[in-house]
Protein backbone atom coordinates (compact mmCIF):
# COMPACT_ATOMS: atom_id res chain seq x y z
CA UNK A 1 0.00 0.00 0.00
CA UNK A 2 1.09 3.38 -0.94
CA UNK A 3 2.19 5.56 2.09
CA UNK A 4 -0.62 8.50 1.95
CA UNK A 5 -2.37 10.17 4.50
CA UNK A 6 -6.24 8.73 3.78
CA UNK A 7 -4.31 5.04 3.63
CA UNK A 8 -2.37 5.40 6.44
CA UNK A 9 -5.74 6.59 8.36
CA UNK A 10 -7.67 3.68 6.76
CA UNK A 11 -4.76 1.21 7.94
CA UNK A 12 -5.10 2.38 11.51
CA UNK A 13 -8.62 1.80 11.70
CA UNK A 14 -8.36 -1.29 10.06
CA UNK A 15 -5.93 -3.65 11.64
CA UNK A 16 -6.62 -4.26 14.89
CA UNK A 17 -10.48 -5.49 13.50
CA UNK A 18 -8.89 -7.39 11.03
CA UNK A 19 -6.49 -9.10 13.03
CA UNK A 20 -8.46 -11.57 14.88
CA UNK A 21 -5.94 -11.99 17.61
CA UNK A 22 -6.25 -8.20 18.68
CA UNK A 23 -9.86 -8.25 17.69
CA UNK A 24 -10.47 -10.93 20.31
CA UNK A 25 -7.77 -9.74 23.02
CA UNK A 26 -9.22 -5.97 22.48
CA UNK A 27 -12.75 -7.05 23.10
CA UNK A 28 -12.12 -9.88 25.92
CA UNK A 29 -11.19 -6.76 28.00
CA UNK A 30 -14.57 -6.49 28.78
CA UNK A 31 -14.67 -9.95 30.41
CA UNK A 32 -11.33 -8.99 32.85
CA UNK A 33 -12.71 -4.80 33.08
CA UNK A 34 -16.14 -5.44 34.83
CA UNK A 35 -14.73 -4.04 38.15
CA UNK A 36 -12.12 -1.08 36.34
CA UNK A 37 -13.16 2.46 35.61
CA UNK A 38 -12.32 3.79 32.45
CA UNK A 39 -9.17 5.29 33.50
CA UNK A 40 -8.25 1.71 33.19
CA UNK A 41 -8.60 1.99 29.62
CA UNK A 42 -7.24 4.88 28.64
CA UNK A 43 -4.39 3.36 30.93
CA UNK A 44 -4.29 0.46 28.50
CA UNK A 45 -4.53 2.81 24.66
CA UNK A 46 -2.06 4.96 26.13
CA UNK A 47 0.23 1.60 26.71
CA UNK A 48 -0.97 0.24 23.28
CA UNK A 49 0.66 3.28 21.40
CA UNK A 50 3.57 3.58 23.67
CA UNK A 51 4.03 0.36 22.41
CA UNK A 52 3.42 1.02 18.65
CA UNK A 53 5.91 3.96 19.30
CA UNK A 54 8.79 1.43 20.54
CA UNK A 55 7.42 -0.44 17.30
CA UNK A 56 8.96 1.51 15.08
CA UNK A 57 11.98 3.20 16.96
CA UNK A 58 13.11 -0.99 17.66
CA UNK A 59 11.12 -3.13 15.08
CA UNK A 60 11.73 -6.76 14.64
CA UNK A 61 11.48 -8.45 18.00
CA UNK A 62 11.71 -12.20 17.32
CA UNK A 63 8.52 -14.36 18.14
CA UNK A 64 6.22 -10.90 18.47
CA UNK A 65 3.29 -12.89 16.68
CA UNK A 66 3.42 -15.97 19.17
CA UNK A 67 3.97 -13.16 21.92
CA UNK A 68 0.60 -12.14 20.99
CA UNK A 69 -1.22 -14.90 20.78
CA UNK A 70 0.47 -15.96 24.52
CA UNK A 71 -1.35 -12.28 25.37
CA UNK A 72 -4.67 -14.15 25.09
CA UNK A 73 -3.81 -16.97 27.74
CA UNK A 74 -2.59 -14.13 29.91
CA UNK A 75 -6.57 -12.75 29.46
CA UNK A 76 -7.36 -15.82 30.43
CA UNK A 77 -5.24 -16.45 33.37
CA UNK A 78 -6.07 -12.52 34.60
CA UNK A 79 -9.99 -13.63 34.20
CA UNK A 80 -9.49 -17.04 36.09
CA UNK A 81 -7.52 -14.56 39.09
CA UNK A 82 -4.14 -16.88 38.13
CA UNK A 83 -1.99 -13.05 36.98
CA UNK A 84 -3.16 -9.69 38.43
CA UNK A 85 -4.84 -7.29 36.16
CA UNK A 86 -1.63 -5.26 35.36
CA UNK A 87 -0.12 -8.25 33.31
CA UNK A 88 -2.31 -6.45 30.85
CA UNK A 89 -0.39 -3.88 30.79
CA UNK A 90 2.46 -5.39 28.92
CA UNK A 91 0.36 -7.16 26.70
CA UNK A 92 -1.72 -3.79 25.30
CA UNK A 93 2.01 -2.85 24.57
CA UNK A 94 3.08 -5.86 22.43
CA UNK A 95 -0.04 -5.40 20.76
CA UNK A 96 0.38 -2.04 19.86
CA UNK A 97 4.10 -2.88 19.03
CA UNK A 98 2.96 -5.60 16.62
CA UNK A 99 0.50 -2.86 14.81
CA UNK A 100 3.69 -0.76 14.25
CA UNK A 101 4.80 -3.49 11.96
CA UNK A 102 2.80 -2.22 8.49
CA UNK A 103 4.00 0.70 8.26
CA UNK A 104 7.47 0.83 9.36
CA UNK A 105 9.08 2.81 6.60
CA UNK A 106 6.31 4.91 6.03
CA UNK A 107 7.44 9.02 6.18
CA UNK A 108 6.10 11.18 9.08
CA UNK A 109 2.80 12.27 7.55
CA UNK A 110 0.96 9.47 6.84
CA UNK A 111 2.37 7.67 9.72
CA UNK A 112 0.60 9.99 12.10
CA UNK A 113 -2.54 9.40 10.43
CA UNK A 114 -1.34 5.60 10.70
CA UNK A 115 -1.44 6.63 14.73
CA UNK A 116 -4.73 8.38 14.73
CA UNK A 117 -6.40 5.79 13.09
CA UNK A 118 -4.88 3.02 15.45
CA UNK A 119 -6.11 5.08 18.27
CA UNK A 120 -9.54 5.95 17.05
CA UNK A 121 -9.94 2.18 16.28
CA UNK A 122 -8.46 0.60 19.54
CA UNK A 123 -10.29 3.44 21.47
CA UNK A 124 -13.47 2.51 19.77
CA UNK A 125 -13.07 -1.25 20.59
CA UNK A 126 -12.20 -0.51 24.28
CA UNK A 127 -15.06 1.84 24.64
CA UNK A 128 -17.15 -1.07 23.22
CA UNK A 129 -15.62 -3.83 25.58
CA UNK A 130 -15.63 -1.84 29.08
CA UNK A 131 -18.74 0.38 28.33
CA UNK A 132 -21.29 -1.51 25.79
CA UNK A 133 -20.44 -5.55 26.48
CA UNK A 134 -19.72 -5.12 30.26
CA UNK A 135 -23.41 -4.74 31.43
CA UNK A 136 -23.62 -8.06 29.45
CA UNK A 137 -20.87 -9.65 30.95
CA UNK A 138 -21.45 -8.78 34.62
CA UNK A 139 -24.51 -11.22 33.87
CA UNK A 140 -22.51 -14.27 33.02
CA UNK A 141 -22.01 -16.88 36.04
CA UNK A 142 -18.84 -18.18 36.80
CA UNK A 143 -18.52 -21.07 35.09
CA UNK A 144 -19.73 -19.26 31.69
CA UNK A 145 -16.40 -17.19 32.77
CA UNK A 146 -14.36 -20.17 33.27
CA UNK A 147 -15.33 -21.34 29.73
CA UNK A 148 -14.69 -18.09 27.99
CA UNK A 149 -10.98 -18.30 29.93
CA UNK A 150 -10.71 -21.40 28.33
CA UNK A 151 -12.23 -20.98 24.96
CA UNK A 152 -9.39 -17.97 25.22
CA UNK A 153 -6.50 -19.83 26.16
CA UNK A 154 -7.37 -21.74 23.43
CA UNK A 155 -7.19 -19.56 20.84
CA UNK A 156 -3.72 -18.04 22.21
CA UNK A 157 -2.52 -21.40 22.34
CA UNK A 158 -3.91 -22.54 19.22
CA UNK A 159 -2.56 -19.34 17.31
CA UNK A 160 1.15 -19.63 19.15
CA UNK A 161 1.52 -22.99 17.83
CA UNK A 162 0.69 -22.21 14.58
CA UNK A 163 2.94 -19.11 14.45
CA UNK A 164 5.52 -21.80 15.79
CA UNK A 165 4.31 -23.97 12.80
CA UNK A 166 4.95 -21.22 10.24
Amino acid sequence: MRPTVLNGILSGLAHPVLGPDHLLFLLALSLVGLQRRLRWALALLVVGLLGSASGLLWPGLPGAEILVAITLVVEALVLLRRLPALTLLPAMALHGYVLSGPVFGWSTMPLTAYGLGLLLSQASLLVMSLVVLRPAVSRLSPTTLRWLALALIACGGTWALAGLAA
